[in-house]
């Protein structure tokens, strides 16, 4: 895979909307899907796509790793998965009297973590240590993973067979919850007459781990003035309150928002927040960190917490 080599001198706007156009070649008519899923990384955030099976996700996670020239593996979850299948094992080697540390394939810098709830609670946790810490600890002894380490993780809808609901820890361990969604029908149309067997077949890298060491220290210096860290707190606190929501955002949600609300902010290139940042990320950031009253009802549907939110959005004046 050859990768573009790219000078101090380029901004993280530019390298942003440079991954977002490479990773547009393969995951087609989604452009704000794919930008949320670059600030994601940039915010230095794990990502959860939840949608049907067949609409792009590993594509998506696929054509983010080649792009940024990054390690990649993908681990397909299912019942009979096992933690020391994911993390690695210990192997004994009898000629030199001691134990050998066999790294998983989530020793990896971007790891697809593919139908996640398909796989029991027990290894369900297997990732929560890795994604909270970025390490591994096995027999009392620590691994570090790759740095950066990033976990994109597909969902399928919990009416479907087979599944099993995420608990909350697991779930706040993710920056973001997108949907794909399907193609417009015109996009459609066009993958059909392409007739490509492999979309990400000869893709190429057209940036780095540096880079995104790069953009990640820009999002952290985007400063948050307190008037919109003051809206942030009040949309937050909205979803304590709100008649339809039975747990609303945690302090640790109100975090994640601004944090990916100072990595939306370098697309603008700009080194300051907005409110618009924020409400552009807030169902992102919060729609998976909720506890709806309908989910206790059985009667939730996915789309809701997001509309929630946006109706929130609507009542809670925006700093001037």
């Amino acid at each position: 895979m050859s990768t573009l080599q790219l000078t101090p001198a380029d901004a993280p706007r530019v390298l942003l909307e440079r991954i977002a156009a490479n990773v547009g070649k393969v995951v087609l008519g989604k452009p704000q899907q794919t930008k949320l899923a670059i600030t994601c990384l940039a915010a230095r955030g794990h990502l959860l796509l939840e949608d049907v099976p067949g609409v792009g996700k590993t594509t998506l996670a696929e054509g983010l790793a080649r792009s940024l020239g990054l390690s990649f593996a993908r681990i397909q979850f299912t019942a009979d998965l096992l933690p020391s299948d994911i993390l690695g094992v210990q192997i004994f080697h009898a000629a030199q009297g001691k134990f050998e540390f066999r790294p998983g394939p989530l020793f990896h810098h971007l790891v697809l973590a593919d139908e996640l709830n398909r796989a029991p609670p027990r290894t369900q946790s297997a990732l929560l240590e890795a994604m909270g810490q970025g390490q591994v600890s096995l027999d009392g002894v620590t691994h570090p993973l790759p740095a950066p380490f990033t976990v994109i993780a597909t969902q399928n809808p919990i009416d479907l067979s087979g599944t099993y609901p995420l608990p909350d820890s697991q779930l706040d361990r993710f920056l973001m919850r997108l949907s794909l969604g399907h193609l417009p029908p015109e996009v459609e149309t066009q993958l059909i007459q392409a007739r490509r067997s492999d979309p990400l077949a000869g893709m190429v890298s057209v940036a780095s781990r540096h880079d995104l060491a790069a953009i990640q220290a820009g999002a952290d210096g985007v400063r948050v003035d307190p008037a919109v860290a003051d809206y942030a707190v009040r949309l937050s606190g909205a979803t304590r309150e709100h008649a339809e929501i039975e747990r609303g955002a945690s302090t640790r949600a109100v975090l994640a928002l601004m944090a990916a609300a100072r990595a939306w902010a370098l697309w603008d290139e700009r080194d300051f927040t907005t409110p618009g940042d924020v409400r552009t990320v807030l169902a992102p950031s919060l729609s998976h960190r909720m506890l709806l009253k309908s989910a206790a009802q059985g009667t939730f549907s996915r789309d809701e917490a997001a509309h929630l939110l946006e109706e929130i959005a609507r009542k809670i004046p925006a700093p001037r």
